[in-house]
């Protein structure tokens, strides 16, 4: 079961303990920073710094895997495109940005552009898969189209890095760290765009059809939802979520046709942790990942902190493998 199917359970899940899965995770990362701080070895202010990172790292991280978990929890389906679709929305507002647009309103617009992308791709590629069941026929096509959307930008844009000014300089201080204010936007406009998504899911019509397809698609399709238009417009939500993310990551992001990828690796071990079509349990997956990538960094610096991230991967697949939120299959 998925969060887009228990949006409105009274009774929140809980471990076997009872206790609420997000309260345990805070109160294992509350216990490692102080050991860290502690016994680690590391400049407070440095850990500190790493942490205020971490967690504005950790927003945008949870909103590019928001969309990825919704498209699987809805239609059953691993997007393997989703990296190639933030690429695509990076290069849109890009291209906006040399426009003469400023890059918050290239990203405004960047978002419907990319919410009808994914519509018209769930619509003529992924349909009638995904309503025959076929497993195999949707992680082919989303892999075809990576590939599809990576050579279409390198032949436009070519291969070499490509920047966009940030248009607010300077940076403010969050607990004696120093964060830049893009990046400060960034995390405020992916906390936003999670508790609309979060307020769609459980106040609109549109939220109650995709929760009833989420939990049964043929009951849901028996009581008059059109499956196909729900199937649709949420892989349409899906690009759109990554259109966000990709607007708020460009002012600090050095562009290339191949940078959403290691967003896509990142984004599935979110979404794992948290539990497999759980908007929440991506949300604090994300923070989670942002801090040990952050953190980690200060002990194994480099691609060493990615050891980390990918030893936390195999931990919970190990100990939970339907994730913090989600259900047992």
């Amino acid at each position: 079961m998925t969060d887009a199917a228990t949006a409105t359970a009274p009774v929140k899940r809980r471990t076997l303990s009872g206790m609420n899965p997000a309260v345990g995770v805070a109160a294992v990362v509350v216990v490692i920073m102080a050991v860290i701080y502690l016994v680690g070895g590391k400049d407070q202010g440095l850990v500190t710094q790493s942490l205020v990172s971490g967690l504005l790292l950790g927003g945008v991280y949870a909103l590019i895997s928001v969309g990825l978990t919704l498209i699987f929890g809805v239609l059953g389906i691993v997007n393997f495109a989703q990296g190639a679709m933030l690429t695509m929305a990076m290069y849109i507002v890009y291209a906006l940005s040399t426009a003469g647009l400023p890059v918050y309103l290239a990203t405004v617009i960047a978002v419907p552009l990319m919410f009808v992308f994914g519509m018209i791709v769930q619509a003529t590629l992924l349909t009638k898969l995904t309503i025959s069941g076929s497993h195999d026929g949707p992680l082919l096509v989303t892999l075809g189209l990576s590939l599809l959307i990576i050579n279409v930008l390198l032949m436009i844009f070519g291969g070499r890095p490509k920047s966009v000014q940030a248009p607010i300089d300077g940076s403010v201080s969050i607990l004696g760290a120093v964060a830049s204010w893009p990046r400060v936007l960034a995390f405020i406009g992916a906390a936003l765009v999670a508790v609309a998504l979060t307020a769609v899911l459980k106040r609109t019509p549109l939220g109650l059809s995709i929760r009833a397809v989420a939990s049964n698609s043929e009951g849901a399709k028996l009581v008059g939802v059109d499956i196909g238009r729900v199937y649709a417009l949420t892989f349409g939500i899906g690009a759109a979520c990554v259109a966000v993310a990709g607007g708020l990551m460009t002012p600090f992001t050095s562009l290339t046709p191949s940078v959403g990828e290691q967003f896509t690796i990142l984004a599935f071990v979110i979404v794992v942790l948290g539990g497999l079509g759980s908007v929440v349990g991506a949300v604090i997956g994300g923070l989670v990942i942002g801090l040990v990538q952050t953190v980690g960094a200060l002990f194994l610096p480099g691609t060493g902190s990615l050891i980390l991230v990918f030893a936390v991967f195999i931990l919970v697949l190990f100990l939970k493998p339907e994730g913090l939120y989600g259900a047992r299959r």
